[in-house]
């Protein structure tokens, strides 16, 4: 439009708009994409202006120039975009990437790639820092895959995961790469480009996910393994307590005939004595046990010279090993020096150990007793010429419930409890037990390791003197129990003491002759019906003491558990003695109640 006041294209509104912002002359040339008008290149004057060819033709060249130039720029910028958003996302994902120029091999990684082989931004990086940044472990594999997949037989693909060592902040990362190689029509390899993924995190996932597996399958094992041994305990522990009472019972109904004579009466006592006395061994060691699981295995700890306690252990095995022609030697060095322990414990210790030794020893064997001391510790030694113990089992040999053979044909009797009663007391004394064994058939050694008292002189040792006899005479005791055996039992042991012996067979019959007959000692039985030890034992407290409320109390019973003597003694009892009873036992705690009071 060369004068836009006159142009009769234009209405008389558009002209007035043209005149308000000053244009008198006019060229526009339109920007066509595809069919698609997008913009307008205006140039304008003033005043009219008659438009020559060349300067439309300038405006015209103006127009695509500055289209091309905007559109190079958009293309630009949305292929930043494009890149940033792919950095981004190789960021987030742990993912780097790498080109690698086999013709003049340059090797070229991005950041995300040197980060995996512990490189920062501005490194360099070469075919010779990969195989330098790879794990020792995994370097000759990689370099057989590379090999492999630059061959154009192969199709070129690649995927594989490796460990990294960063070549400078030497952390190990666990890669997965792929890749592809790109031959040329020769099928020589040109290029081989491909990304790497960070799985560090995945594979330590994969590593506890495993362990927690290995775990859990060793856990079943071990569950499996733990109701075997349970199942072969409860039968073992079934035949053993059952065993004693076979002869128990039998030899009772003959007694009850009347028809042996003295020395088949007599056989049959001692068998009666025996087996009744192997079951309560049996269920005194079930007992400790049960108390050394709860913690509630209490020592009387005092000085104790360790001679005596072996000698009265030897004692205690003799006859066995008589009945077996076995021949126990000691060699006691009498310089040891004292420990502090408890000597009804740490002769139980060393009985077992020499029980066992006596057991598991054939007729005509050899068992040897040893002790001696080394620095600050007393070694007891135990060995004997018996059947020995595989090398299999010796891990286990001080386990609850374990026994070498735990077949139903096996040979020697007992719980497996033994030994593992031995282990928890010689630790309660601060000691250790092991063992050793060349075999089967050819012995075994057990050594007991306890600590020593420090400066103790030989002198004091000789203060320990053996137990003294305990005199009932002139003591007035009061049994009460329902059950007859029992209550003439105890009443014999007392009278044969020298004691003046009260009879009740009920509590409330006890509660009469306390108040009349004011006896010095009241030896109750627990288990009782209508009124039990504990409910008179708290009618006896609550009487005044002229009528007997103080008298010595001992619960007598069968209920032998912590938890048992804990009650009793919280009912008023001062003394509590587990059934089967043992005479001198008992008679040495009336002495000593009688005594304190």
């Amino acid at each position: 439009m060369p004068n836009v006041a006159t142009d009769p294209n234009l209405s008389p509104a558009q002209r007035s708009a043209y005149a308000a912002i000053q244009i008198g002359a006019y060229i526009g040339i339109p920007l066509v994409k595809g069919d698609e008008f997008v913009a307008v290149l205006a140039v304008h004057m003033a005043g009219p202006r008659d438009w020559t060819p060349d300067e439309v033709a300038l405006v015209e060249e103006v127009a695509e120039r500055t289209w091309a130039a905007v559109d190079r720029a958009r293309t630009e910028a949305a292929l930043r975009d494009s890149e940033n958003r792919f950095r981004m996302a190789i960021e987030s994902a742990q993912l780097g990437t790498w080109d690698w120029d086999l013709i003049t091999n340059q090797l070229i990684w991005d950041e995300g790639c040197k980060a995996m082989f512990g490189l920062p931004p501005e490194a360099e990086s070469s075919i010779e820092s990969f195989f330098a940044g790879l794990h020792p472990d995994d370097r000759e594999r990689l370099e057989k895959v590379v090999q492999q997949v630059l061959n154009p037989a192969r199709g070129g693909k690649y995927s594989v995961e490796y460990r990294t060592i960063g070549i400078q902040d030497g952390v190990e990362r666990w890669i997965t790469a792929k890749g592809q190689v790109y031959f040329d029509a020769a099928d020589q390899p040109q290029r081989f480009i491909g990304t790497v993924l960070n799985i560090t995190e995945q594979k330590h996932i994969e590593a506890e996910r495993e362990h927690l597996l290995t775990r859990e399958q060793a856990a079943r094992v071990e569950a499996d393994r733990a109701n075997r041994l349970k199942d072969e305990f409860l039968a073992v522990l079934s035949h053993e307590l059952r065993s004693p009472l076979n002869p128990i019972l039998g030899w009772s109904r003959l007694l009850q005939n009347g028809k042996l004579d003295a020395a088949r009466t007599q056989q049959a006592l001692k068998t009666i004595e025996r087996n009744a006395q192997l079951q309560s061994e049996l269920i005194e060691d079930l007992l400790d046990v049960s108390r050394i699981l709860q913690g509630k295995l209490n020592l009387e700890v005092s000085a104790i010279n360790l001679i005596f306690i072996i000698r009265a252990a030897m004692e205690t095995v003799r006859l066995a090993a008589e009945a077996k022609s076995i021949q126990i030697e000691s060699n006691l060095d009498p310089d040891v020096g004292l420990v502090s322990g408890d000597s009804t414990r740490l002769q139980q210790v060393v009985w077992n150990l020499l029980s066992n030794a006596v057991k598991f020893t054939p007729n005509g064997g050899q068992v040897r007793i040893r002790l001696e001391r080394l620095d600050s510790y007393a070694y007891i030694t135990v060995g004997d010429t018996g059947q020995g113990i595989v090398p299999d089992f010796l891990p286990y040999v001080f386990d609850s419930f374990r026994q070498a053979d735990a077949t139903t044909t096996r040979k020697f009797g007992g719980l497996g409890l033994g030994l593992a009663i031995v282990r928890h007391l010689v630790e309660l004394h601060g000691g250790t037990v092991g063992v050793e064994s060349p075999g089967v058939g050819m012995g075994a050694t057990f050594t007991v390791r306890l600590p020593l008292m420090p400066t103790q002189a030989i002198a004091t040792q000789s203060r320990q003197s053996p137990e003294s006899d305990y005199d009932l005479h002139g003591v007035q005791v009061l049994v009460v129990d329902d059950e007859p055996d029992s209550r003439e039992f105890v009443a014999f042991v007392l009278k044969e003491a020298g004691a003046t012996v009260l009879i009740a067979t009920t509590a409330a019959e006890a509660l009469t002759m306390l108040i009349h007959s004011r006896p010095n000692v009241l030896l109750s039985d627990i288990g009782m019906p209508d009124m039990n030890g504990y409910m008179l034992m708290q009618q006896v407290r609550a009487l005044s003491p002229e009528q007997g409320g103080q008298v010595a109390a001992i619960a007598l019973t069968a209920y032998a558990g912590d938890f048992n003597q804990q009650q009793a003694l919280q009912a008023g009892f001062q003394q509590h003695v587990s059934k089967p009873i043992e005479p001198k036992k008992l008679i040495e705690v009336i002495s000593s109640l009688i005594q304190a009071t």
